[in-house]
């Protein structure tokens, strides 16, 4: 796109299987309400919600979750500052190497772009930081650290265990923060943004903006995840079904 291009080139072509067979519906028409915990009510209930939830969705949105609306807001600006840059300012953490501190890169396949950066176990140093995203990434990778502390204790819970187990076994030891950006299409028929897919970790706990289009898969529907300013998504990861199973 900052190259001006007015057609999209064909490696972001999605086949269109992707593109038509998939059936699609909002939670209006197929009368699905997408689960919003408020994680300040009561405790019993919350776990109740949660264990329900991930069970029968695999997702939830949460509210009151104790994260300033400001720091949301302010990550969400310091990620489009970041891409909205000149391709000269973005280039040096341009790589294909995903095990760097911070890497940014265009999706092999999907209309995004995409910067990764590992916050945990071992941090970069702040100079190794995208100068427009610095101090909301610390501030920002603080407040998952404790949302991640109690999702842990109340999925602990909702798993009949102790409220310390999956911290225990040290679910919470890594936090990446992965940003992912969706230029205009030239082309939008063509592509997805994203494709279907997993997420490989333990939890994702995912910042929307007001755009929309997150959907997840449900009784064989693609349902709309309605954004909520005030709201987080949580994905339950294929690492904690994974564990769940042993469990």
């Amino acid at each position: 796109m900052d190259a001006g291009i007015k057609e999209l080139p064909r490696i972001f072509h999605t086949p269109p299987h992707f593109l038509h067979d998939n059936p699609t519906a909002s939670a209006d028409n197929l009368d699905l309400t997408f689960p919003v915990i408020d994680l300040a009510g009561g405790r019993k209930d919350i776990v109740d919600k949660i264990r329900d939830s991930s069970e029968n969705w695999g997702f939830f949105q949460i509210v009151n979750h104790g994260v300033p609306l400001t720091t949301m807001d302010e990550m969400k600006a310091s990620v489009h500052r970041f891409f909205h840059q000149d391709i000269s300012e973005k280039k040096e953490f341009f790589g294909t190497d995903p095990t760097g501190k911070v890497v940014y890169l265009t999706n092999e396949r999907d209309w995004s772009d995409l910067m990764l950066v590992d916050m945990a176990p071992d941090p970069p140093r702040p100079e190794q930081l995208p100068s427009t995203m610095r101090d909301v990434l610390r501030e920002y990778s603080d407040e998952m650290f404790r949302l991640g502390d109690l999702l842990l204790e109340l999925l602990s819970e909702a798993l009949g265990l102790d409220p310390g187990h999956l911290k225990g076994m040290e679910c919470a030891a890594n936090l990446g923060i992965a940003s992912h950006y969706y230029p205009v299409c030239p082309q939008p028929e063509l592509t997805l943004g994203i494709t279907n897919h997993t997420d490989l970790g333990f939890v994702t706990v995912l910042l929307q903006d007001h755009v929309g289009g997150l959907q997840v898969l449900h009784r064989d529907f693609w349902v709309d995840v309605p954004p909520r300013p005030d709201a987080l998504v949580v994905n339950i990861g294929d690492m904690l079904q994974v564990i769940d199973h042993w469990l």
